[in-house]
């Protein structure tokens, strides 16, 4: 997450703010994307690992479009910036809470 959100210290200039942002959105996702898989298909018994992922992806997409939807009406509401602050408080509230697998 933290290099997804790199580019957003250049918004001054927005053109290469949003190529930068792309791009390191792109290299995060991608550096996230076969951890979150691995970890599902670590964690699932290999007769249900398929319904597992499946259901992993689906609603992983659901949340890409509701996400996108409330984002685009939390922007025109309160403004982009205020958007932006939204999520990066969402996820850091997630990251927070999420319990931690090594503990014994």
């Amino acid at each position: 997450m933290l290099v997804q959100s790199i580019a957003l210290a250049l918004l001054e200039r927005p053109l290469l703010a949003d190529i930068l942002s792309a791009l390191f959105l792109g290299l995060g996702t991608a550096m996230v994307y076969p951890a979150l898989i691995a970890s599902i298909s670590g964690h699932a018994h290999p007769t249900w690992r398929a319904n597992a992922l499946g259901t992993y992806r689906f609603w992983r997409d659901i949340g890409y479009a509701a996400g996108a939807l409330i984002a685009g009406i939390l922007a025109d509401l309160l403004g982009l910036n205020a958007t932006v602050i939204a999520a990066a408080v969402l996820t850091a509230a997630r990251w927070i809470t999420e319990p931690r697998s090594d503990t014994r």
